[in-house]
């Protein structure tokens, strides 16, 4: 797989955390065989990675989940990461795509999920350039995972950090109706709008989410909701994920 270049830019500043030397370095090797990152740094514990984000100023972060620390200590410390530091671009690299553990990185600050015995290597370095570009990274399968979570917590209510509702109701909403799978016409119909109607709300809800397409939204709604009291039809799911990409 051949990665875009990106003649006239600067490298993407990339660090690497995993549980052993060993693999930071085969990560690290990788990745300097592509001219479009630079490798800044990496760690294999908790209290490393902090100080390399810190003075390091990486762009993107791969963090395995487990570090020298203990199990999925790579995924307790990107909170921690995500809230000092918004600007760099984490990816979690998995072993393989549990659901529960999917579902907690998207909700850890997490722009991208990597699960190493299901992809190539190439693929981490273009999922690396996808998330620096802005853009969420998950699988369709991990998708499943996503809005199977999102069925689970209904009302789906956008906050920012300090509880305040981002979205109108009515935007909330069509929020609520993305999630459940459907599309603009359908949005309408339920609504009782014009498709073109639907089409501003869509256009104002990405603006104010700083997001591009559907699949964005929904991640963005696992990661910002607040649980409420209605529920969300579990059979809905699978259409949900095919729609979100369709779209």
């Amino acid at each position: 797989m051949r990665l875009p270049s990106q003649p006239g830019l600067k490298p993407i500043r990339v660090v690497v955390a995993d549980a052993n030397l060993m693999a930071c370095d085969l990560v690290s090797a990788g990745f300097k065989r592509h001219s479009q990152f630079e490798v800044v740094g990496y760690a294999t514990s908790v209290d490393e990675l902090l100080r390399l984000v810190e003075h390091a100023a990486p762009e993107v972060a791969l963090i395995s989940s487990t570090l020298q620390d203990g199990i999925l200590s790579g995924l307790s410390v990107l909170p921690e990461i995500h809230s000092k530091h918004p600007e760099v671009r984490l990816v979690l690299l998995i072993d393989r795509s549990e659901p529960e553990l999917v579902v907690q990185a998207f909700r850890a600050g997490a722009r991208g999920v990597f699960a190493r015995s299901e992809s190539h290597f190439e693929r981490l370095c273009k999922c690396a350039l996808r998330v620096h570009q802005g853009q969420i990274r998950a699988k369709t399968q991990q998708l499943e995972f996503i809005v199977d979570a999102l069925a689970q917590m209904p009302s789906l209510r956008v906050v920012d950090a300090n509880g305040a509702n981002l979205l109108t109701k009515r935007e909330e909403d069509l929020l609520r109706l993305v999630a459940e799978g459907l599309g603009n016409r359908d949005i309408a119909r339920e609504l009782s709008l014009s498709e073109n109607t639907v089409k501003n709300y869509m256009f104002h809800i990405f603006e104010k989410l700083g997001i591009s397409n559907r699949v964005e939204l929904v991640l963005y709604a696992l990661s910002n909701s607040k649980r409420a009291p209605a529920s969300l039809s579990g059979d809905e799911v699978p259409t949900a994920v095919d729609r979100a990409q369709a779209s």
